[in-house]
């Protein structure tokens, strides 16, 4: 399984590196979204100190964003017959799926550092040590992986590339401003407030900018409960529960799909 996971993971990798325009969603979007909340928005939610707080969300977007990536791939493999020709060969079943969401966890770790750069850029900072910031990149990819099973899911059940598209961000723009990627989750008025508390969106950006010691804006207010208190933890947990549902789903439904 791991070798033929190897295998559909470089394939997917040489499709990337022959249509490099696959990137743009993966690397253009999230610097839009940088520069357009931090400088547009910015200015009134507190200048350099709310660029700090901004960048932990935006790299948690991104990469929760970039599970389209998997959800498309599938759904045009499925739509061309690559999947049926993959079934007809000696390989492991789960090797099509771990091999593309292996893929697109390189791609997030592209996309990450075009953001690190971006965020260097703007005035973000990493103001923890090296050791919090490895642990707070490496959950941040971890949370990218777990979503990118969900993208698989996703592609899975999509009758065309066309659905995939508008299915993999339909549920995911809520799910992500209905958090503290881009305000603190005080803000919010009464339910949404008890959504973002516990919306894992939020418990990834806590995480980032506990472990970068990014400080919210004088104007924002403290979080508070378990989710804010232990949001590493909480992080890890959201990143391991979504991975434990989402990856048999998507080996049953694959199994489902290249058996027709």
């Amino acid at each position: 399984m791991v070798r033929d996971s190897a295998i559909i993971a470089y394939r997917n990798l040489v499709t990337i590196l022959r249509v490099p325009t696959l990137l743009v969603t993966a690397t253009i979007q999230p610097l839009m979204f940088v520069f357009l909340f931090a400088y547009i928005f910015g200015a009134s939610m507190g200048g350099g100190q709310y660029r700090e707080f901004l960048l932990a969300g935006i790299f948690t977007q991104t990469v929760a964003f970039n599970a389209a990536f998997t959800t498309v791939g599938l759904a045009n493999d499925l739509q061309k017959g690559i999947i049926d020709r993959m079934r007809t060969l000696p390989m492991s079943r789960m090797a099509v799926l771990m091999g593309r969401t292996l893929s697109d966890t390189v791609v997030n770790v592209l996309a990450l550092a075009v953001m690190v750069a971006c965020g260097y850029l703007v005035g973000w900072r990493i103001n923890g040590s090296i050791a919090d910031a490895a642990l707070a990149f490496a959950l941040l990819l971890f949370f990218a992986f777990a979503m990118s099973w969900v993208g698989a899911l996703t592609g899975l059940v999509s009758p065309n590339v066309e659905v995939a598209q508008s299915a993999g961000l339909i549920w995911m723009f809520p799910l992500t401003f209905i958090s503290s990627a881009f305000v603190s989750a005080e803000t919010l008025p009464g339910p949404l407030r008890t959504v973002a508390e516990w919306n894992p969106i939020t418990a990834v950006s806590a995480a980032g900018r506990k472990l970068f010691v990014n400080d919210s804006p004088p104007t924002f207010g403290t979080p508070h409960g378990w989710p804010a208190d232990h949001c590493v933890e909480y992080a890890l947990l959201c990143s391991v529960v979504i991975l434990a549902v989402a990856a048999p789903l998507a080996l049953l439904q694959y199994r489902k799909v290249a058996s027709h």
